[in-house]
């Protein structure tokens, strides 16, 4: 789910917490009518080992985490389901995947770590003109310089990564800072925000433009604000996304007492060891029930396939239709949704999303938000999928299939632990129709009642799948 807090009145607030209200109450009845989950005993253990240690050792593993591309969000020092998962990949089947680092586990995590922290050159700085500390890959961002506004710029040789760190006076409410830094820019017309994020005390804003992107945080406190931003060319995100995470993580904008050690060292041999994520042995994906026997999914993420299950049952893929885009698949036992809407949705309509996501190690049902986006003939949703979710069903207010997601989110992106929204092309319902006959979900143009989230993952969930796909 989506999170965030914009400027408005107090009749706005209330419609954003129903709707999150409803949403986290669809996603709940959705869980519950797809698969009962347990209390994962495993996590609950991992969880009581780590908080045991100092805080700043908490905080040093997921910072390791993040230098090796397994842990995308903030090193807090809470541990969760996102730090269950990162430390057991970190282990490589090299111990038990029971989310705790044995002294061995926690040196190669972070010599793995430190390798990569040295290639950047990552440091922290403790910056005098701002008096912000922050980390900063020296390697990357070579240049330095004071900028016309007296700010500190750190910027790499070619100019298309750009690190600035400001300190201001709080002249204007943080509240209207936020808001003119999400407002459309007539200049850059084609400028999207990926994330904003506003609190009392700060906010954070991401986006990107045909060709660059960017991330924004400020800070308010006694002394003013202080923030710092990152610009780098869309060419460079497969490295610098990372880069940008760390930096974020390392960001203190009224920092007190010593600066801590990047990189803590820890007892063990010197040599570095290579930490790979486990290879996967499954791909996932969802699949929406037509009838009982037929279901469709997303054409990408089946090659390779040894195996095929649907809802835990075998499958077989029949064929595929929409430019091999969308595949149909024989199961067993389907539930099928109830009408398919010819229209295609308007640009900016509300949508409904069912798919599955993992959790605490398992894979449990979610809802999620969408919006509809028209470009010409073009279709997409705005959603916040991740990997695992292609293939997930649209649904109007109605409860009308009205869109396969054709996409298949390939990283897993989080800001600050929160997955964000993207634009993943959706195949209109239509499409399906030529290859449907009957029996099958039947038209229904003319549907006017709007359902609550509740009721149509009450209505809808028995009709959405999980696809496994054995490698």
């Amino acid at each position: 789910m989506v999170c965030g807090i914009g400027i408005g009145g107090e009749a706005t607030r209330r419609h954003r917490l129903g709707r999150g209200a409803l949403v986290l109450a669809g996603w709940l009845m959705f869980a519950a009518a797809a698969m009962a989950q347990a209390p994962n005993p495993q996590l609950a253990a991992a969880q009581a080992a780590f908080e045991s240690l100092p805080e700043a050792e908490r905080k040093a593993i997921q910072t390791d985490l993040i230098w090796v591309g397994l842990l995308s969000s903030a090193a807090t020092g809470g541990y969760g389901p996102l730090t269950f998962r990162a430390i057991n990949q970190a282990k490589s089947g090299r111990g038990p995947a029971d989310g705790v680092l044995s002294p061995s586990e926690r040196q190669a995590l972070n010599e793995a770590a430190r390798a990569a922290r040295d290639a950047v050159g990552f440091k922290l700085v403790n910056d005098q003109r701002t008096g912000v500390r922050i980390g900063v890959p020296e390697r990357v961002l070579p240049k330095y310089e004071v900028t016309p506004a007296g700010s500190s710029r750190w910027q790499s040789q070619d100019g298309r990564i750009t690190l600035d760190v400001t300190a201001t006076p709080a002249a204007e409410p943080l509240e209207a800072i936020f808001a003119k830094a999400t407002a459309a820019n007539p200049n850059i017309p084609s400028r999207k925000i990926t994330y904003k994020l506003l609190r009392p005390d700060f906010f954070v804003v991401s986006g990107e433009t045909p060709t660059g992107k960017f991330y924004r945080r400020l800070a308010l406190g006694s002394q003013g604000l202080r923030g710092f931003s990152i610009g780098y060319d869309r060419a460079l995100s497969e490295s610098v996304d990372r880069l940008v995470i760390a930096v974020a993580s390392s960001f203190e904008p009224f920092p007190t007492g010593a600066a801590p050690v990047t990189g803590p060292a820890v007892a063990g041999p010197a040599r570095p060891i290579p930490i790979a994520p486990a290879r996967p042995t499954e791909r996932y994906g969802v699949a929406t029930a037509l009838s009982e026997t037929l279901a469709v999914t997303s054409g990408t993420g089946l090659e390779a396939c040894r195996s095929l299950q649907v809802a835990g049952r075998p499958a077989r893929l029949r064929g595929r239709i929409a430019g091999d885009r969308l595949a149909l698949l024989e199961i067993q036992g389907g539930r099928p949704v109830a009408s398919l809407r010819e229209e295609v949705p308007a640009d900016a309509e509300p949508l409904l999303l069912l798919a599955y996501a993992e959790e605490a190690g398992r894979r449990s049902a979610v809802a999620l938000p969408g919006i509809a986006r028209r470009a010409g003939e073009g279709l997409s949703v705005l959603a916040p999928l991740q990997p695992g979710q292609a293939g997930a069903p649209a649904f109007d207010r109605q409860g009308r299939l009205v869109g396969i997601v054709a996409d298949n989110p390939s990283d897993r992106l989080l800001v600050a632990g929160i997955a964000p929204q993207r634009a993943y092309a959706l195949l209109a319902a239509k499409e399906l129709r030529p290859a449907l006959g009957t029996p099958g979900p039947a038209s229904d143009p003319v549907a006017t009642d709007v359902l609550s989230t509740g009721a149509l993952v009450q209505k809808l969930g028995p009709g959405v799948l999980q696809v496994s796909c054995g490698l």
